[in-house]
């Protein structure tokens, strides 16, 4: 099993920006994908960006240009950092582990709010 622990949410003013972290530990396997999702109030969980461990992207049209996804696989941790943000990105934040469909693994989600 994988535990993944997010850190980095917060409230921010429209045009900052925001850091968040996640950590995973448990059974994991050095070869696999971690990524960001969100789910704002009313819509249905998207993908935000994903990396895998051999440094493939894949961000939301929604995001391009203004997020940045890394990781450090030493650490078992993936980032996002997230510039020039808006009210729209406003949403709770899920980090995510996929080795298999039967290794698919999520964190419990941080907070992000963008006020005008």
């Amino acid at each position: 099993q994988v535990q993944l622990v997010e850190s980095g949410g917060g409230l921010v003013q429209a045009g900052g920006s925001l850091r968040l972290s996640c950590a995973a530990s448990g059974s994991i396997f050095s070869i696999n994908t971690m990524g960001w999702y969100r789910q704002a109030p009313g819509k249905q969980r998207e993908l935000v960006a994903a990396m895998t461990s051999g440094g493939s992207t894949n961000y939301a049209d929604s995001v391009k240009g203004r997020f940045t996804i890394s990781r450090d696989n030493a650490k078992n941790t993936v980032y996002l950092q997230m510039n020039s943000l808006k009210p729209e990105d406003t949403a709770v934040y899920y980090c995510n582990y996929y080795y298999h469909e039967r290794y698919n693994y999520w964190g419990q989600g941080t907070q992000v709010t963008v006020f005008s």
